[in-house]
């Protein structure tokens, strides 16, 4: 009973985690390195991440770097941000890269809302999920006679108190993104 509870209470933290993940990735107009993290780069034949062939640092609220570990990588890389199409045009200095980001429209940030409030949506039906399948497997556990009808209630209550407390928090998250993003 109680490793079925913590598997769920586990696949229910890496939801928040793929969240969290998912949302790093969303411009609010303020320059973070995660914004950059899925850009592949083509390292002598290999597709590498971008963090693999140069340090990528903040400069400021509105500039990323890029200091390539190797001079002849730095068109490679600026050919790379330009092609993942994401909005952003690197400036090359023929040794490092700048980067800025800029201020999304408000039209835009509206639109990020939307696509925030999607991604949290989605969490929420994979906490619900994680809560349904724990429950059929406790059921099943009841009906072969391995706990008691109380400790399934008991065990389905604590089940629904991580579910709420995943909620709250994806809730929380969400309202401190959406005030990020709307955040000029």
């Amino acid at each position: 009973m109680h490793v079925l509870i913590n598997d769920a209470k586990i696949r229910m933290d890496k939801s928040i985690e793929a969240l969290r993940h998912e949302l790093a990735k969303v411009r609010s107009g303020k320059a973070t390195t995660a914004l950059l993290d899925g850009i592949k780069v083509d390292y002598y034949g290999s597709m590498v991440p971008l963090n693999q062939v140069g340090n990528v640092s903040v400069l400021d609220a509105h500039t990323l770097s890029i200091t390539p570990w190797e001079k002849p990588m730095v068109p490679v890389i600026e050919k790379a941000i330009l092609e993942a199409n994401i909005g952003l045009n690197p400036v090359n200095d023929g040794t490092n890269l700048k980067v800025p980001v800029p201020l999304p429209t408000e039209e835009r940030r509206k639109e990020l809302v939307k696509l925030i409030k999607i991604f949290s949506e989605d969490c929420k039906i994979a906490i619900r999920n994680i809560r349904r399948d724990a429950n059929d497997h406790l059921k099943i556990e009841e009906k072969e006679k391995k706990m008691s009808e109380d400790q399934l209630l008991d065990a389905e209550d604590e089940v629904q108190k991580y579910t709420d407390n995943h909620t709250k928090l994806i809730d929380d998250i969400l309202k401190h993104k959406e005030a990020e993003v709307m955040e000029v």
